[in-house]
C-alpha cells in the first residue's frame, strides 16, 4: 500500500488541511494519508500548543469516518529531538509492507535542503508538494532561498507537484486568534473538532 505521510502540530486540525489529505487520497496515487501529530518539543514549549494526546484526539475526530485517512501517534513514543528521516526509517521497519511518501507544502520544500538526511530521503521516497497560500506573517518568517535550489527539487523525478490541489487561506493560528477573540469559527473546523474544541473552552 502507498501512504502518503501527511506532518503537523494540528493545533487544530483544519478544513484545509483536512482538503489536503482528501485530495491527496483520492486524485494521486496514494492510497492512504497518514496525518502525523508532531510532539510538543520539552524545550520549546509554547502556551497555544494543545496537549499532544488533545491534537491526536482531534484529529481522530475529524478523520473518523474516512478509511482512507488515518492518525499516527508514531513520533510520541519516538527519542527527541527526533527527525522525519528516523520516522521513516521506523515506520519502514514497523510497516515493511508499505511504500511511504511524503506530503509537503511548496514553502516547506524551499527549505528542505536544511533537513536531516534530506538527499537519502529524496532518493528513497517521493514527495508530493502542494501549493501554499502563505499568510503575510509566513511570508516574513519565510526565508528566502535561492531560485537554483528550489529548482533543484522541482526537476527531481522523486517530486511530483499537485497544482490542481485545492488551497484554502486558513491556517492554525488564525483559528486560534479567532477563538481567543470570541469569534465563530465553526465552518473553518469540521463539525467533530469544532465540537471538541467548544467543549473543552481550547484557545480562549
Amino acid at each position: 500500500m502507498k501512504v502518503g505521510l501527511y506532518f503537523g502540530t494540528f493545533n487544530p486540525i483544519h478544513v484545509g488541511h483536512l482538503v489536503i489529505a482528501n485530495y491527496m487520497s483520492e486524485f494521486t496515487d496514494l492510497d492512504q494519508v497518514w496525518f502525523v501529530v508532531t510532539p510538543q518539543n520539552p524545550l520549546k514549549q509554547k502556551k497555544s500548543l494543545l496537549a499532544d494526546f488533545h491534537r491526536l484526539a482531534l484529529v481522530k475526530e475529524a478523520i473518523d469516518d474516512n478509511r482512507k485517512l488515518r492518525a499516527s501517534d508514531i513520533e510520541f513514543k519516538m527519542q527527541k529531538p527526533n527527525y522525519t528521516a528516523h520516522t521513516l526509517a521506523h515506520l519502514i521497519e514497523n510497516h515493511p509492507e508499505n511504500d511511504f511518501a511524503l506530503i509537503m507544502g511548496e514553502d516547506n520544500l524551499r527549505g528542505f535542503h536544511k533537513w536531516f538526511n534530506y538527499e537519502q530521503i529524496l532518493a528513497k521516497h517521493k514527495i508530493y508538494v502542494y501549493p501554499r497560500v502563505l499568510t503575510p506573517q509566513e511570508e516574513n518568517e519565510l526565508e528566502i532561498t535561492k531560485k537554483e535550489q528550489l529548482d533543484q527539487f522541482k526537476s527531481h523525478p522523486n517530486v511530483s507537484f499537485c497544482k490542481d490541489a485545492p488551497v484554502m487561506k486558513v491556517s492554525s493560528s488564525f483559528i486560534r486568534s479567532s477563538i481567543k477573540a470570541k469569534k465563530d469559527v465553526r465552518y473553518l473546523l469540521s463539525e467533530p473538532v469544532f465540537r471538541y474544541v467548544d467543549e473543552m473552552k481550547f484557545y480562549q
